[in-house]
């Protein structure tokens, strides 16, 4: 199954809140910050190591959910005198507040990554430094690495700068705001030429061979009452906006640029997945034809996957298929000039870096400071090269623990959001059965969006694709995730 990003929009309600509670203590989630990495946190908010240059002559702008203050990117894009765009990527500067070995990185090394719960997250980094001093807010002035991409008219990368710099967002955009700007014709030329260089991305993502999946994600609301109390809470589904899928191929770019220099320089941190074995594609061929989806020889898979509308139940249940493909990745470390064998993430279908989230993310520091260096021709600093052989274990375990409060939290908003609801029949689709357990599978709802477990069907096994009305048969916040049964 994909991962399914999960949105909360406004307080939860009680048995979801101690339900979500348990969940942190089971899963050994950290809580407040050690008092000596929140002394740390605001001595450097107060006086961070800044850079020489200044670049906050850039009018830069963020692209981010509407409730976002932890910004990690702002970005500029403007077109070259002699044809071709130049992409301005400023990165916010974690190394410029955080000491190596000191308490912050200490606990930011324990914790990895940020955690995503409904109802709040769990930081990285005190929100002194990733909801304050280091976010790119607007019209805040901080220090940032600062990217320079220039592509040519077809889009592709012709040059890479990267240095450190004062930077300044102007503007804190969303992504409805852009799209709507875009396509009413407003935008002005930063903004309108993200849907310009997204596209020319996007069909180069389509040559080489990478893929995006277009699966909806789901979003809790709250529904208020007419006399303005608490109201109930509601599950629906949100499909990607076209800028959306624009934003995030400014930063795929930044990251294939990452890799490439980090390789040139042999010292490097990557994100690496092999290509899927014959055997798994030839599954997917047959789920294809089980569905009626036509999948002629010669078009390959990355650019089918593209034409395929997740709205229609075949098409979403083959998209869900679709990500088995894309299991296993990881982090591959390497220094002293010896480039390892894999070197290429397959869904990107090139070398590819992790460097655009290093308020929410511990590798990309390091990736940024190991690019750095490798743009200036100088040798990594010795506490980026001390940690590399330990950095993928580290990623591992905290992207595990990170998919585990992902994947368990959807469980719990699901059964929390239909727990009264126990033997109530659902309209539903099919989109997922097991290879040896034609039985059981994953059935997406569209009212209220859910997608869950599906156990049942006889000797004959679930209609992979298939309407169907299901009945709720479980749902224990907490206990027991949503379990549905053929009607």
């Amino acid at each position: 199954m994909p991962r399914r990003h999960l949105h909360v929009t406004g307080a939860a309600e009680a048995p979801l809140r101690a339900a979500l509670r348990e969940l942190r203590v089971r899963l050994d989630v950290p809580e407040a910050f050690p008092a000596e990495a929140c002394a740390e946190a605001e001595r450097a908010a107060a006086a961070p190591r800044l850079p020489d240059e200044d670049a906050t002559g850039i009018p830069l702008f963020t692209v981010d959910p509407p409730s976002s203050v932890d910004l990690d990117q702002a970005m500029h894009l403007s077109r070259r005198p002699g044809g071709g765009y130049r992409v301005r990527y400023a990165i916010a500067d974690v190394a410029a507040y955080v000491t190596p070995s000191g308490p912050l990185d200490s606990e930011a090394h324990r914790r990895v990554t940020t955690l995503y719960f409904p109802d709040g997250k769990v930081p990285l980094h005190p929100t002194a430094l990733s909801e304050g001093a280091a976010s790119l807010l607007p019209g805040q002035t901080c220090p940032a690495v600062l990217w320079t991409v220039d592509l040519d008219a077809d889009g592709r990368t012709e040059s890479t700068d990267v240095r450190r710099a004062l930077v300044r967002s102007r503007a804190k955009l969303d992504y409805a705001g852009v799209q709507s700007a875009i396509d009413a014709g407003t935008a002005e030329e930063p903004v309108a030429l993200l849907a310009e260089v997204g596209r020319l991305r996007e069909g180069l993502e389509v040559e080489r061979g990478g893929i995006s999946l277009n699966v909806p994600e789901q979003e809790v609301t709250e529904r208020a009452t007419p006399d303005g109390a608490d109201g109930t809470y509601e599950l629906a589904f949100r499909a990607p906006l076209p800028a959306d899928g624009w934003n995030a191929q400014i930063s795929l770019l930044t990251g294939m640029a990452a890799a490439e220099l980090m390789i040139a320089a042999g010292a490097g941190i990557l994100r690496t997945l092999p290509t899927a074995p014959d055997g798994a594609v030839v599954r997917l061929r047959h789920t294809a034809k089980a569905l009626g989806i036509d999948w002629p020889h010669h078009v390959p898979y990355a650019r089918l996957v593209r034409s395929l509308d997740p709205r229609e139940p075949h098409r979403a249940a083959f998209l869900q298929e679709c990500t088995t493909l894309l299991r296993g990745a990881g982090y591959t470390a390497f220094s002293g000039g010896e480039v390892p064998e894999l070197t290429t993430h397959a869904a990107v279908a090139a070398p590819y870096a992790h460097c655009t989230a290093p308020l929410r993310r511990l590798v990309d520091r390091y990736a940024a400071e190991l690019c750095l260096a490798a743009c200036a021709d100088t040798p990594p600093p010795e506490w980026v090269l001390a940690a590399l052989p330990v950095l993928p274990r580290e990623m591992a375990d905290g992207t595990r623990r990170a998919n585990s409060v992902e994947r368990e939290c959807v469980d719990v908003v699901e059964a929390a959001l239909l727990k009264d609801r126990v033997g109530e029949v659902f309209d539903g689709v099919v989109v997922d059965v097991r290879e040896r357990e034609p039985d059981v599978g994953t059935v997406q709802v569209a009212e209220p969006a859910v997608v869950a477990r599906i156990e049942g069907g006889g000797t004959a096994g679930l209609p992979l694709g298939e309407r169907l009305r299901v009945r709720l048969t479980r749902a224990d916040p907490g206990r027991a995730p949503v379990l549905f049964a053929p009607a």
